[in-house]
């Protein structure tokens, strides 16, 4: 089974393709840069990218997923469109997956439970909280990292390099969502019918429609 995993819920944009079977995955190519402003410019390019680098067609696509956030409104936007879109062209499923999820998914196995947060900007953070497993148990969220009340000492993804000092957490790997982490986190739903891709914003977008205008009348 090949899977095209798109995820653009951070400055990270990031398209790969991944082959899956049975319970073991192996990266064909993936196409990532760190670039908060180039969502909508470089998702499309980076998808078609890693697809020719693994020596296949979109054709031979069977699935993809796609990180549904939380993420900025832009951001998710460009990447749940581009994925909805290939989807429709091609026939073929799209699967949502929390875009946390992806990260946890990808945290080395250890004995102790983790948080994952992401940078929400505002000077906020979205996060999660996973066991050792893997598995969620709380979130996700968003929140100052000062009002984050938790005892968990470690945490992934980049809003824990970012806030480290004031979550007294040690950041761990990695930053931000994998080709990989992604369609590990979505790999149970490959059997069923797909979720809507509804986008996990948990806040209002930073734009607003502008108010009626003022009557301007002549003296």
């Amino acid at each position: 089974m090949l899977v095209l995993a798109i995820d653009t819920s951070t400055p990270a944009v990031t398209a790969g393709l991944v082959a899956l079977d049975g319970d073991a995955l192996e990266s064909r190519g993936d196409r990532v840069t760190v670039d908060p402003r180039a969502h909508g410019e470089l998702i499309t390019p980076h998808a078609l990218e890693a697809v020719k680098a693994a020596g296949v067609t979109l054709r031979d696509l069977d699935a993809i997923v796609c990180g549904v956030g939380p993420g900025p409104f832009t951001g998710l936007r460009a990447g749940m469109a581009t994925a909805a879109s290939l989807a429709h062209a091609l026939g073929i499923p799209a699967h949502p997956v929390c875009s946390l999820d992806a990260i946890a998914a990808d945290v080395a196995p250890g004995e102790a439970p983790f948080l994952v947060l992401t940078d929400a900007r505002r000077r906020e953070v979205y996060w999660a909280a996973y066991a050792a497993d893997g598995s969620r148990t709380d979130g996700p969220h968003v929140q100052r990292p000062a009002d984050l009340e938790t005892t968990i000492k470690v945490a992934a993804g980049d809003g824990a390099l970012l806030y480290a000092d004031a979550l007294g957490v040690r950041p761990i790997e990695p930053r931000f969502p994998s080709p990989l982490g992604l369609v590990k986190a979505a790999r149970e739903d490959f059997q069923s019918e797909p979720a809507p891709l509804t986008p996990l914003y948990l806040r209002r977008p930073d734009a607003v429609e502008p108010a009626a205008r003022k009557k301007v009348t002549t003296p």
